[in-house]
């Protein structure tokens, strides 16, 4: 008997990962990723083929079911993306199938491709004047219809019904009699077809742009030599121009023929970087695809299309871009490559920058991580020789940066007759001077509503989420409080619960109260507030930040979604209203976030031909990220930032997990985390340390209860294979879910 080719199959939705081997039939294209139906049991299923092989049917001493189809045409995966997927599955501990599944778009994870299609009409024969006149008065409608559609091709069905006025009866008449045909055709939903973009040139680079450029040229042609590089941490000040490197990478990266991702944290995928890189790209059309959570999963599919299509070389998007199917993949690019965002919070809890180095590693290309405060993780990699370093200490045109000035707020609350003081005299001056000379102020708050929670000064209420262990958040124009853990909301009480009072109180200030307070101290200002409140509807961002670049708005407050990537010139002044907010958390990255949060807040000013300046507000004026940030000294942070956790074996000198139980009844979540603890306790492996269980920092979310155990080494792979072997074969309750993340980054 002849050899015959075998697929492995790993299929969906198997909690234990279950692949079964299946005969390939004659005539049946398929490829490693491709997405296959095959027989199981007494029904069908879908899964991936992992591998392909000979087999001898002789040899094998048993008979094998034939796979009974493909899902596409195209294997869904490229073969490096299968790769990358066995390796976050070992290094994450994450079912392979779930990894799959999250590499694919929504529509392309079941037996079927789903893609929208629309019914279209076109003559089934050619349309001459001979033809047209053998209508009679009668057929006037028809004739009229067959004319248009000889002129036009092509017309969709609900067109020629709708606008061009044609009725249904006419075009049935015309299909009766085989002048034209009914066809269905996929409709390409593109986010951006109705902005017409002009191509923009490449920009003169200054002495470090080209240093940082021939870098990463240098790195492409020594992997292309098929000898080992390392990836490049692209260190450049804000405003110093590092977009305009990657733009001129990519565009010799297409120019060879090979296609380039570039990862955006979702918090700055603002319409300004999709523009830039549109505009770079315009002379071909749909060569840029863009992918964030802000499109319909429709649209995202369709750009994910293009991608698979080979259509888009380029690809720009939110952490789950690296697993674009590119082909030819010749440079990845990790904007911002600090942001906790990059950190998936769900199963596989992967870091797409760490993903991002090893996609690299594995399809042979040039990584560059780029920041202005990078993490300490990637800073760390530097000074080993892990990482090459660029260096761009220069804002572009030699612009300097701005000045910071530092305001304790404990000087201002002493001046305040009652309540938070909000704005400090000093900024409040400044802000003036701004709208007297026509120039725009940017001021952020990362925390909206009205206000942080309501109390009441006689017994000391407070509104707590009755679902989660954390306070709710009055927002006053929806009139009602709210947990922006779970998103339960209720009415705010007019009185206290527990004592009846009236004398309830606001607590603290969101950016919904700053905008109220705005609007009274500057009545004639044009003033804008942009968080996830104002910004619900689809475009509203875009609108807003228009509006502002065309300098119809003064005065722009917002949370994190304004803090980075924006590139305004008219903004002189930013004005951090907070800088404690997120900084006394037991978390051991909250100085370095907040280090992060001020320097790049702080580059929104002097972007332009002025020169700008920060005002800081703070209760803690000599904390080490705030007196670094001042003089925007990244590496005298970085350094004592480290030698801190050096002595104490925080990362990056050390590998965590985080182990969480969770259960709606509290003492079965922590008597299970218990007995797991007992486990991974008994043959602990030498140089992993691991806490005593104890509740989570929120020790209740979502009507769950939560419980943790940490656990340190110096080897990530050491400590999730004594994870792996101590999990396997154990069980849990029903209603009491496990999980683990490996190199977590938030402790909560």
């Amino acid at each position: 008997m002849p050899t015959l080719k075998s697929a492995r199959v790993l299929i969906d939705g198997a909690t234990s990962d279950l692949s079964f081997t299946y005969l390939v039939p004659e005539g049946l294209a398929v490829s490693e990723g491709q997405r296959v139906r095959v027989p199981l049991r007494n029904r069908s299923a879908v899964g991936t083929v992992t591998a392909l092989e000979d087999v001898d049917a002789d040899a094998l001493g048993y008979s094998l079911k034939s796979l009974l189809g493909t899902v596409s045409e195209d294997p869904f995966l490229t073969p490096g993306l299968m790769k990358l997927a066995e390796w976050i599955a070992t290094f994450y501990l994450a079912p392979i199938e779930t990894v799959i599944r999250s590499m694919l778009p929504k529509p392309s994870r079941g037996g079927e491709e789903r893609r929208k299609t629309e019914k279209c009409v076109e003559a089934a024969v050619p349309v001459d004047a001979a033809l047209l006149a053998s209508f009679n008065k009668r057929q006037e409608k028809q004739r009229e219809a067959l004319a248009l559609f000889g002129e036009r091709g092509v017309v969709p069905l609900a067109e020629a019904t709708g606008a061009l006025g044609m009725s249904r009866s006419s075009i049935k008449a015309l299909e009766g009699r085989g002048l034209v045909r009914i066809t269905e055709r996929i409709v390409n939903r593109d986010p951006f077809d109705e902005i017409d973009y002009v191509e923009s040139a490449p920009l003169p680079l200054n002495e470090e742009q080209a240093a940082a450029l021939a870098a990463i040229v240098e790195t492409a042609e020594t992997l292309e030599k098929g000898e080992k590089a390392k990836p490049i941490l692209l260190f450049g000040v804000t405003g110093s121009g590092k977009t305009e490197v990657y733009l001129q990478a990519i565009q010799r990266t297409v120019e060879a023929g090979k296609g380039a991702i570039v990862l955006v944290p979702e918090i700055a995928l603002t319409p300004q970087t999709a523009d830039r890189f549109k505009q770079r790209f315009a002379r071909i059309k749909d060569q840029v695809a863009i992918l964030h959570s802000n499109l319909s999963e429709g649209e995202r599919h369709d750009e994910w299309r293009k991608v698979l299509d080979r259509k888009a070389r380029i690809v720009i998007g939110a952490r789950s871009a690296i697993f674009s199917p590119v082909r030819d993949l010749g440079l990845i690019v990790v904007d911002e490559e600090h942001e906790n965002s990059y950190k998936q919070d769900s199963i596989p809890r992967y870091q797409a920058r760490d993903i991002a180095v090893v996609r690299g590693q594995i399809e042979g290309c040039p990584v560059v991580l780029a920041s202005a405060t990078p993490s300490l993780e990637s800073w760390n990699n530097v000074n080993s020789g892990k990482y090459g370093l660029a260096t761009m200490r220069q804002r572009i045109d030699d612009r300097k940066l701005p000045l910071i000035r530092i305001i304790d707020m404990r000087n201002e609350g002493r001046k305040a007759q009652s309540g938070p003081t909000i704005l400090s005299t000093k900024l409040r001056a400044a802000m003036e001077q701004r709208l007297a000379r026509g120039e725009q102020t940017i001021l952020f708050l990362n925390r909206r509503g009205f206000a942080r929670n309501i109390l009441c000064p006689e017994c000391g209420y407070v509104s707590n989420c009755r679902h989660c262990s954390t306070t709710m958040t009055l927002h006053r124009q929806d009139d009602r409080l709210i947990c922006h853990i779970c998103g339960f909301s209720q009415l705010p009480p007019r009185q206290c619960p527990e004592c009846s009072s009236r004398s309830i109180v606001n607590a603290g200030y969101g950016t919904e109260r700053v905008e109220e307070i705005l609007r009274q101290v500057f009545p004639t200002a044009r003033i804008r507030r942009v968080d996830t409140d104002t910004m619900r509807r689809k475009g509203q961002l875009r609108e807003t930040l228009d509006a502002f670049r065309a300098a119809k708005i003064d005065i722009l407050l917002g949370t994190q979604m304004i803090a980075k990537g924006l590139d305004f010139p008219n903004v002189t002044l930013v004005g951090v209203l907070n800088a404690d907010v997120g900084l006394h958390i037991p978390d051991i990255r909250a100085g370095e976030r907040t280090f992060q949060l001020l320097t790049q807040v702080a580059g929104r000013a002097g972007r332009g031909e002025l020169e700008g300046e920060v005002v800081v507000q703070t209760y803690t004026p000599h904390h080490l990220s705030i007196r670094y940030a001042r003089h925007h000294d990244f590496e005298g942070f970085a350094e004592e930032e480290l030698e801190m956790r050096r002595c104490f074996k925080h990362p990056p000198y050390s590998h965590l997990a985080l182990i969480t139980a969770r259960s709606v009844h509290q003492e079965r979540a922590e008597f299970s985390l218990k007995t797991l603890h007992a486990r991974l306790q008994r043959r602990l492996p030498d140089g992993i340390t691991l806490t005593d269980p104890l509740p989570s920092p929120l020790v209740k979310s979502h009507d769950q209860w939560r419980f943790q155990i940490v656990m340190k080494s110096t080897g990530a792979r050491r400590l999730a294979a004594h994870i792996r072997a101590t999990m396997k074969g154990l069980t849990f309750p029903a209603d009491v879910v496990v999980t683990i993340d490996i190199d977590p980054y938030s402790m909560a």
